[in-house]
C-alpha cells in the first residue's frame, strides 16, 4: 500500500503533477461546444492516451477527465443522469494509466452557479458535489482535487461533501487574477491569504492555486499562502503563460524550458506539488520533472 500524498510531502519530497487536459483533448479533436467528459465513454482510448502521456512524462500523479462532471455542468448536454457513469469511468481510465504506484487525483470543478445570486442552495450544491465525489472515489482515485474555485462558500461545501462521503485526501485550489494594483484576487474578491484558513478549516488536506497565471505569478501566490501557514502542503497548477488570442486561436506562450526555469523559485517559495494548467503539455511536465532531477 503506497503512502498518502501528504505523507510523501511531509517527508520532504517535491511531487510533479500533470498538465492541461482541455488542450490535449482539443488536439485529439474535441470540438467547441462538445462535452469533454463524455469522451470518457465515447473515446476512452483517447482519454487514456492523455493520462498515460503525463505518467510517461514523469508525473507522480494524474488527474481525471471530470472537471465539468457535476450535474449542473452536464445538464445542458442532457447528461445530468450520467454523472456517476461519466465520473467513475474517468477515474477508471486514469487509474489504468497510473498503475498502482502513481497517484490519481479526481478533478472536480465549479458548478457555475452562484450562491449569492440564489442560483442554487447550499444543500443542492452539497448533493451535486457528493454525487461526483462518490463516483470518482468508487472509480479508484487516491485524492480529490476541487479546483479553479473563486467563491469560498462553494469551495467549503465541495470540501465538506468530499470529506464526508469518501476517504480520499482532499485538495482545493482557487484561481486568482492580478489586479491593476498588483494584488491577486479571485473573481469573488478572495485573496490567497484569505483563502488559507478557510479551506483548512473546511477540511482540505492540501491547498493551492491553479489557472489564470503563468508560473512566475504563482511564486508570489505561494509566498502569500506561506505567510499564513508554514506547513500545509501546497499544490500549484500554472498556465503556460497568459493566453494570447491570434487570428481566433488561443496561444499560451510559455515553452517547457521557460516554465521549468521557474520551478526552483516556486519550490523555494514553498510549493510541494507542481504541475500545469491551460496550455501545458507532457513536454512541459517532462521538463519540470527533469529540473527537479526526477
Amino acid at each position: 500500500m503506497k503512502p498518502t500524498i501528504t505523507t510523501l510531502v511531509s517527508s520532504g519530497k517535491i511531487l510533479i503533477s500533470d498538465g492541461a487536459w482541455g488542450t490535449l483533448l482539443q488536439a485529439k479533436g474535441l470540438q467547441p461546444g462538445e462535452c469533454p467528459e463524455l469522451w470518457n465513454i465515447n473515446y476512452s482510448a483517447e482519454v487514456y492516451e492523455i493520462a498515460k502521456s503525463y505518467i510517461d512524462a514523469g508525473a507522480d500523479m494524474v488527474e481525471t477527465n471530470s472537471f465539468g462532471g457535476n450535474s449542473y455542468k452536464l445538464e445542458p448536454f442532457g447528461l445530468a443522469n450520467k454523472v456517476y457513469e461519466i465520473n467513475r469511468k474517468a477515474a477508471e481510465i486514469s487509474r489504468k494509466a497510473a498503475g498502482n504506484d502513481k497517484y490519481v487525483i479526481g478533478s472536480i470543478g465549479p458548478t457555475g452557479k452562484l450562491l449569492m445570486m440564489g442560483d442554487v442552495t447550499e444543500q443542492e450544491l452539497y448533493n451535486s458535489y457528493k454525487e461526483q465525489s462518490i463516483a470518482l472515489f468508487e472509480g479508484g482515485v487516491d485524492a480529490l482535487v476541487i479546483e479553479t474555485m473563486t467563491d469560498l462558500d462553494e469551495a467549503r461545501i465541495a470540501i465538506k461533501a468530499a470529506r464526508e462521503n469518501t476517504s480520499c485526501e482532499v485538495i482545493c485550489t482557487m484561481t486568482f487574477d492580478r489586479t491593476l494594483q498588483g494584488e491577486y484576487r479571485s473573481m469573488m474578491g478572495v485573496s490567497p491569504t484569505e483563502m488559507v484558513n478557510a479551506l483548512i478549516d473546511a477540511g482540505a488536506h492540501i491547498i493551492g492555486a491553479n489557472c489564470s497565471n503563468g508560473i512566475e505569478g504563482m511564486i508570489t501566490i505561494t509566498e502569500e499562502i506561506r505567510l499564513i501557514n508554514k506547513t500545509i502542503p501546497i499544490l500549484i497548477h500554472a498556465n503556460a503563460g497568459m493566453p494570447i488570442y491570434n487570428d481566433g486561436i488561443t496561444v499560451f506562450p510559455e515553452t517547457p524550458a521557460m516554465m521549468a526555469s521557474f520551478v526552483p523559485s516556486l519550490v523555494k517559495a514553498g510549493a510541494n506539488i507542481i504541475g500545469g494548467c491551460c496550455g501545458t503539455t507532457p513536454f512541459h511536465i517532462q521538463k519540470m520533472a527533469e529540473t527537479l532531477g526526477k
